[in-house]
C-alpha cells in the first residue's frame, strides 16, 4: 500500500428492499454518522466505530415497516464490502486482531484473520430474544453478512453476560478493537503477512 493512499471505501447498494449509502475509513478519527431507521443497530455501529478509531457513515432506508432483517443484512453486506475495497493490496496489515471487552456483567472475544478465506464462528447465547424492538437473531446475520462480504476469519465468542444489551455492546466494541489491531500497518511487515505470498 502507498503511503499516499487513503484506506477508505464508499458502497452504495439499492435493492427493492433497501437502499444503502455507506462509507467507511480505517485510519480515521471515531467519527459516527448513522442514520439507519434501526436504532439499535446505529448504537452499536457508533461504538463499533470509536472503538476500532474508524469512521463510519450510514444513511440506510428499508423495509423496517416489515421487521429489520433487511436492513440489518444489507448493512453488514455493505460494510463488509467497503472493509475488503479499502484494505486494498493488504500489505503491512497485521492480519491478525484479538480483543477481550468487559462491559459490565459481559464479556466478549473477538479474534480476526483476514485471510480472505470467509468464515464466521459464533458462539453467543442471549437471556432475551430482543433487545427494544431488535431480535438478537440479526447480530448474527450481520456479523455472517459482515465476514463474508470483508472474506475475514471472524471468531466471536461470548463468555458470559446477564444483560443482553451489555453482552452485545461488548460484542461490537470488540469487533471495533480488534478489527483496528488486524488493519493495523506493522513496518516490520514487507508484503503481504503470509508464506503464501497474497491474502
Amino acid at each position: 500500500m502507498s503511503e499516499l493512499q487513503k484506506r477508505e471505501a464508499r458502497i452504495e447498494r439499492n435493492t427493492n428492499e433497501t437502499q444503502i449509502a455507506l462509507s467507511f475509513g480505517i485510519d480515521g478519527a471515531g467519527e459516527s454518522k448513522q442514520d439507519s431507521g434501526v436504532p439499535f443497530l446505529d448504537h452499536m455501529l457508533d461504538l463499533f466505530t470509536r472503538h476500532g478509531h474508524f469512521d463510519l457513515n450510514v444513511k440506510a432506508k428499508g423495509d423496517i415497516e416489515i421487521d429489520y432483517h433487511h436492513t440489518v443484512e444489507d448493512i453488514g453486506i455493505c460494510l463488509g464490502h467497503a472493509l475488503r475495497e479499502a484494505l486494498g493490496d493488504k500489505k503491512g496489515i497485521k492480519r491478525y486482531g484479538n480483543a477481550f471487552v468487559p462491559m459490565d456483567d459481559a464479556l466478549a472475544q473477538v479474534v480476526i484473520d483476514i485471510s480472505n478465506r470467509p468464515h464466521l464462528e459464533y458462539r453467543a447465547v442471549y437471556p432475551s430474544n430482543v433487545v427494544g424492538q431488535f431480535p438478537t437473531e440479526l447480530v448474527h446475520e450481520f456479523l455472517w453478512k459482515f465476514a463474508l462480504e470483508a472474506r475475514i476469519n471472524l471468531h466471536v465468542i461470548l463468555h458470559y453476560g446477564h444483560n443482553t444489551h451489555h453482552m452485545i455492546e461488548a460484542i461490537f466494541k470488540a469487533l471495533g478493537r480488534a478489527l483496528d489491531e488486524a488493519t493495523t500497518i506493522d513496518p516490520r511487515v514487507k508484503g503481504v503477512p503470509s508464506t503464501k505470498g497474497v491474502l
